[in-house]
């Protein structure tokens, strides 16, 4: 949620993030107005409590004869205040209604769409399969072989885009998501096993209910959501709280399952694990104060580094252009890897700075110096998911079938390569 008082002050800054987003700029001109009439509204009804209570007082004070006239006087006031105080909360209810509209203002990123991204580093350098002598073959078809991943049964039990990991396919999957909790709690990072449900306030605090509410799986019965993240649940962890930042950030990494129904993306990416309905993740997610964020987001960014080079694949990082940033992301840098059977690098991990949009929401502050308090920032990362195990097979096969095991790997799996199951 967008601060009132910086959309006054910087109206041009905030049509400008919106023309960046490809989103409606005249919605700040909407806000203006309602906010302008909701401080009308607020000076209207003040003035006419402030009335009310000293006519309080003159009837008090009045004769037998006058408090007749000076009663009915007062019920005409009484009548005002009421219809004063309607007419303040309809206003305040319509600021509300249209902040919650008004996505976050971008800083940094680069106008455009999803292919407006401008690339900011490569590292590592792909395989030349060709030079090996044989051609790669997809994520899917490795993990077939080796007894990894079966789609067709996950189909059978749940539908498209299910799927089972099965025997050294889950240890794969357990190793890196262990190795990120290990690394995340290395950094000081508290290690977090979060709710997948959560109630439509925290949902919608986090900025995941406005244009892409239809990739949330939602159970009308019991009103709550399926989360897409566990960035959900740790952003409503502290919902309405003054938190301590006197000691610096707080940082947790939540593990959890997640889901997302992927709609409107029918026939992109359906074979295999990249876009799928259920995966798990380890997610970073830290509190700091605004003036901290910017240094935070390159934190979460070079963990992300390191968790990658961790696991060997070359990968890229991009700078995500405005119109391809979700509504509470201000900036989002994400790391691509190699996908050697698809030609072009895909995403692995994100990582977003929210500053105070989301916290404003969910009404998370903390105290500064002089004790005044004051809107938290907020930041998230990836440092592992499923979709690893795309780049992990596809870049890590051998001529005759096998994977290699990535060495930071093998202590929780206990082997250096999987072979083909006969």
């Amino acid at each position: 949620m967008i601060d009132l008082r910086f959309l006054r002050e910087n109206p041009d800054v905030v049509r400008a993030s919106q023309v960046t987003r490809g989103e409606d700029p005249e919605l700040v001109d909407q806000l203006i107005a309602a906010d302008e009439t909701r401080r009308e509204s607020i000076s209207t009804a003040d003035s006419l409590r402030a009335e009310q209570k000293a006519f309080g007082k003159k009837i008090g004070q009045a004769t037998p004869e006058e408090r007749p006239t000076l009663l009915a006087g007062s019920n005409e006031l009484k009548a005002k205040v009421k219809e004063a105080d309607l007419a303040q909360k309809a206003a305040e209810e319509e600021v509300h209604r249209l902040q919650m509209l008004l996505s976050n203002v971008v800083e940094g990123a680069p106008a455009g769409g999803e292919d407006d991204y401008i690339v900011l580093e490569h590292v590592g350098k792909p395989r030349d399969f060709a030079a090996e002598g044989f051609e790669p073959k997809d994520h899917l078809e490795l993990g077939e072989n080796l007894g990894l991943i079966d789609m067709e049964r996950g189909a059978k039990v749940s539908g498209a885009r299910f799927y089972f990991l099965t025997g050294y396919g889950a240890m794969l999957q357990l190793a890196m998501l262990s190795l990120a909790a290990q690394r995340a709690v290395a950094h000081g990072f508290q290690l977090m096993i979060p709710p997948v449900l959560v109630r439509p306030e925290v949902m919608a605090g986090t900025g995941f209910l406005g244009a892409h509410s239809d990739e949330v799986y939602y159970l009308p019965e019991d009103d709550l959501y399926l989360v897409g993240t566990s960035e959900v649940a740790l952003a409503g962890y502290h919902q309405g709280e003054i938190i301590d930042l006197s000691a610096g950030p707080k940082r947790y990494a939540g593990w959890s399952s997640c889901f997302r129904r992927e709609a409107g993306s029918y026939g992109k990416d359906t074979r295999g694990i990249l876009r799928v309905h259920q995966f798990d993740k380890v997610e970073m997610f830290t509190w700091c104060k605004p003036e901290e964020a910017a240094a935070e987001h390159q934190r979460l960014l070079n963990m992300e580094r390191d968790m990658l080079a961790a696991v060997g694949v070359p990968y890229r990082i991009i700078d995500v252009a405005g119109g391809d940033l979700g509504s509470s992301a201000a900036r989002k840098f994400d790391t691509e890897a190699w996908v050697p059977t698809q030609n072009t690098y895909r995403e692995l991990t994100s990582t977003s700075n929210c500053t105070t949009f989301q916290a404003r929401r969910l009404q998370v502050r903390y105290r500064d110096e002089q004790g005044r308090p004051q809107v938290c920032a907020t930041l998230n990362g990836t440092l592992a998911t499923t979709r690893w195990l795309v780049a992990i097979l596809e870049n890590n096969q051998q001529a005759d079938g096998s994977v290699v095991v990535p060495e930071a790997l093998r202590p929780f799996i206990g082997r250096e390569i999987l072979e083909p199951i006969s």
